[in-house]
């Protein structure tokens, strides 16, 4: 097949002990999934079903990377989050049968241009061009699920400048893994190449050219952004 232009290369992540990537596909986030961070923003949690938001695989960086500050934006937000990435098909799967398409974990940002954002919620507009930019997808190693364990009492942190930001437990999170997936798969076909960014806790906050992030999850590979001067 011919092309007009070359397309964009795949995007993927590094996956711990594999010398293969693991190709990403598709990147969904879950919005208010920790009670503090929702009160933080002014809202509250709704209880009746997740909702969520989508990136662009375009918006994935790996860890270690530096960023440049993002245009269009005065107020750049951090959002440490813990990432499901899948590894089978799942259309309208139970709930109890979701953690067996899981193929692994891994720390995320999902980097955020805040006032951009707000002012989309205020009007009752799409959030799309305050979370869906170039580098604001951060990933980390992926670490398969059966190295990781039973989801729960693992904690999930962010510091900037070695200062901490964020601080929680997975066991914290409002939708469970399995709860996630299955409700996501009552609106899309996923499948393996798909990630899920299961939304921050309490402390998020703006960054600026010269910090260093560094979140961490229990068992998980480290994560890494240094944030560059603005475009």
């Amino acid at each position: 097949m011919k092309f007009l232009f070359d397309p964009e290369p795949v995007r993927a992540a590094e996956v711990q002990g594999a010398s293969a990537q693991y190709p990403v596909r598709r990147i969904f986030c879950v919005g208010r999934n920790y009670a503090e961070h929702a009160r933080e923003m002014g809202g509250e949690v709704d209880r009746e079903a997740p909702f969520y938001f989508t990136k662009s695989a375009l918006a994935l960086t790996p860890s270690g990377a530096t960023v440049p500050y993002p245009p269009g934006t005065g107020d750049y937000h951090h959002e440490m989050e813990f990432v499901i990435a899948l590894g089978a098909p799942a259309f309208r799967i139970a709930t109890k049968d979701a953690p067996g398409v899981v193929f692994g974990y891994a720390c995320g940002l999902d980097m955020t241009r805040r006032d951009l954002q707000a002012a989309a919620k205020e009007k009752r507009r799409p959030w799309d061009i305050g979370k869906d930019f170039e580098h604001s997808a951060v990933l980390g190693a992926i670490t398969r699920a059966e190295d990781f364990g039973p989801v729960g009492p693992q904690a999930i942190s962010l510091s900037v400048n070695r200062a901490p930001r964020q601080a929680a437990r997975l066991a914290d999170m409002v939708w469970s893994v399995a709860e996630i997936i299955s409700h996501l798969s009552t609106l899309y076909h996923l499948g393996p190449g798909d990630l899920i960014y299961t939304g921050t806790p309490a402390g998020v906050g703006p960054v600026v050219p010269g910090d260093v992030l560094d979140g961490k999850i229990d068992g998980l590979g480290p994560l890494r952004l240094v944030i560059g001067a603005a475009e």
